[in-house]
């Protein structure tokens, strides 16, 4: 038995000592900087242990909640650990590639025989038996198993920043779904006091008419704004009941009825937050990341291929045994031991491995492109993000200002219109002016609250992998 354990074990493990290290193909090194502002290199940097959880900031804790139980039961989420952990027994898969096999095998049969000569004519009956072990391994001379070690590595860690993506994404459709829920509701409300006002003001015309102090115009054309107000309020109701139901979706709820939204207003967003230079803002992307490591992994496949072009060595050692008994003594000492190797290599293939050779260089160039679509779409998501709020600040300044002109400009009409002075027309005019400006400070309100929010997306992030059952180990 030593004897097998030295050709099966001691034989391969020495080889690969004394040949892996012949590996020749290895990615060539290169500047990711090139033509990309700011400077940002994948290479160097590594992706940030802190989280962000972003959506903290707005203190409170309805939002909170919602987006732990979305991170924790949305479909979406739950298809991104599931890819995971898939990449990882790829990632294994693709590992196992630098180690020996070993495999066994054992077989038994029973035959009989008719005998007619000798003392004791009859029938025969034999038992065979066989035992084996087989090795093989492959010695990666020119590196292609650890190209595709390394490219699955980096795929399986690539797939893991997918996951932070989908995470980032998740967190602000369900902040930006709730606020939408909230906003739709306050804009109801304002339409609903709006409607309010309008009926009470119908009453009042109607009351001027009996008493000929208004005409049947002023009465038809204040019913017309009430039915027009009303109008409003289904519509919204419906935007709200449809976001509501995008929210339950994204929770991962089969209830439809069971999401309640109790918050009244929407949060506070306070002041812009820290960014940082544009090297920690690229870091901190889980799509930089992604797209870096795909690049990083393209360029091992090539390794890879042009390895595969090369002559392969493999070794390959056996151990049976077969006999008619099963005697100890005979399975450890009746074995035959075989210990082989061979070169095998193509020299007509069709071009077969020079084309993919040339396949994966082109993936690598798609790549590396996708690479730097990616860098200065995140840029440029930043700086969309940054301006937009600081633009709507100032469009909701200029906003209450006109809300108070709009406030002054109707209550002088009302008078007038009461002291004859002007027609009813004018009063109607204002009256729409000041409602429609009411429900825009709502519309732009949210819309600052939705900039906040793809800001804190467009600075990116990554989370614990305990968010999910299904995570495993870094």
């Amino acid at each position: 038995m030593s004897l097998i354990r030295k050709i099966l074990l001691t034989g391969p493990i020495a080889l690969t000592v004394l040949l892996t290290s012949c590996a020749v193909f290895a990615p060539d090194e290169r500047d990711l900087n090139k033509g990309l502002p700011p400077k940002f290199s994948l290479y160097s940097e590594k992706a940030p242990d802190t989280q962000n959880r972003w959506w903290e900031n707005f203190n409170s804790p309805e939002l909170n909640a919602l987006i732990e139980e979305a991170l924790t039961n949305s479909p979406s989420i739950q298809q991104a650990w599931a890819r995971l952990a898939q990449a990882d027994a790829v990632a294994a898969k693709a590992g196992a590639g630098r180690w020996p096999t070993l495999d066994y095998n054992a077989g038994a049969s029973a035959s009989s025989k008719e005998s007619t000569t000798g003392q004791n004519p009859g029938r025969d009956s034999y038992n065979n038996y066989s035992l084996g072990l087989n090795a093989a391994y492959e010695i990666d001379l020119w590196g292609r198993i650890k190209s595709q070690t390394e490219a699955a590595d980096l795929d399986r860690a690539a797939s893991r920043e997918q996951l932070n993506t989908a995470a980032i994404s998740l967190a602000s459709r369900v902040a930006l779904t709730w606020s939408g829920i909230i906003a739709q509701s306050l804009q109801t409300g304002v339409v609903r006091e709006q409607l309010d006002a309008n009926k009470t003001s119908l009453e009042l015309i109607e009351l001027r008419f009996r008493k000929s102090l208004s005409t049947s115009l002023d009465v038809y054309q204040q019913r017309q704004t009430v039915s027009a107000t009303e109008a409003l309020i289904p519509q919204r109701e419906l935007n709200e009941e449809i976001q509501r139901n995008e929210l339950t979706v994204l929770l991962g709820r089969s209830n439809f009825k069971s999401l309640k939204i109790a918050q009244p207003n929407l949060p506070d967003i306070g002041k812009l937050p820290a960014i940082g230079i544009p090297a920690d803002i690229l870091a901190n992307r889980p799509d930089v990341r992604t797209a870096g490591l795909k690049l990083q992994s393209a360029d091992w496949q090539v390794s890879a291929a042009r390895a595969d072009r090369l002559p392969a060595i493999r070794l390959t050692a056996s151990a049976s045994y077969g006999g008619q008994g099963i005697d100890t003594s005979e399975i450890f000492d009746n074995w035959i031991t075989t210990l082989a190797g061979s070169v095998t290599g193509p020299i007509f293939d069709a071009g077969r491995r020079k084309a993919e050779v040339e396949r994966t260089r082109a993936v690598v160039d798609e790549r590396l492109a996708a690479y730097k679509e990616t860098v200065l779409n995140a840029v440029r998501e930043v700086e969309d993000a940054l301006i937009s709020e600081t633009k709507q600040r100032e469009y909701i300044d200029r906003l209450e200002e006109q809300l108070d002109a709009a406030k002054q400009a109707y209550e002088e009409a009302v008078n007038r219109y009461r002291n004859g002075l002007i027609e009813y027309t004018t009063v109607l005019i204002q009256l729409n002016r000041l409602q429609g400006l009411e429900r825009d400070r709502v519309a732009a309100q949210y819309s600052l609250l939705r900039y906040r929010i793809d800001l804190y997306k467009a600075l990116g992030g990554t989370w614990p992998n305990e968010l999910h059952p299904l995570s495993t180990g870094e």
